[in-house]
């Protein structure tokens, strides 16, 4: 069974209605590993050897984090630019990523419709992700639609929360079980919404 590793980046958790409560609900799973990297690493300084060997260690690979001006919080990038080096990741003999699986679990402020051509950002939420799917192919990885909960600021006060987690957990296990269909979610602007739609026959998750 693929083992799931999921990276989880906010600089002020103790604030968050959301990706929190998400963090928590993977963390709760069996063959999810949880990290916390502001809690790992509240200096930025971050252990490259010890990061790579989780990556060595997981088929897929999770990166929760709220839509921070296009992208995700400071840590995560700064997580990128030293884990991710020539010779692991990519280059000739930077092999030790490909074949595993990557997306983007993420909330954002505005709601579903600004991420269109003809909304707010005139751009679809995976375009703007671009630079990880980007990433996720260089290295030789499978990257798949982001899950997202759009117009996360009110989804408490709208009573979406709990949907969404349910939703969140329901993606991670079907990940741990093989149960998602690949293709289909590789295809997906968005997983979000109806999850049934992207899973495969056999047991329930």
């Amino acid at each position: 069974m693929p083992k799931v590793i999921v990276f989880f980046a906010h600089p002020r958790p103790h604030r968050s209605e959301i990706n929190l409560p998400l963090f928590e609900t993977a963390r709760s799973i069996d063959g999810v590993t949880a990290v916390d990297l502001y809690a790992d690493y509240p200096d930025f300084s971050i252990d490259i050897d010890r990061e790579q060997d989780r990556l060595r260690a997981h088929e897929v690979i999770v990166f929760q984090h709220p839509l921070y001006w296009y992208s995700a919080p400071a840590l995560m990038k700064e997580w990128l630019d030293l884990v991710l080096e020539h010779g692991f990741a990519y280059g000739h003999e930077g092999k030790a990523l490909h074949g595993k699986i990557f997306l983007n679990a993420v909330t954002t402020g505005a709601k579903q419709d600004a991420y269109s051509q003809t909304g707010m950002n005139h751009a679809e939420l995976r375009s703007l992700l671009g630079p990880f799917e980007k990433t996720a192919d260089l290295c030789g990885m499978r990257y798949l639609a982001p899950f997202a909960l759009f117009g996360a600021g009110r989804a408490l006060e709208e009573s979406r929360l709990e949907n969404h987690r349910l939703g969140y957990e329901k993606l991670l296990k079907a990940l741990v079980s093989s149960r998602l269909d690949l293709q289909k979610a590789a295809a997906a602007p968005v997983l979000s919404g109806e999850l049934e739609s992207f899973l495969l026959a056999g047991e329930a998750v």
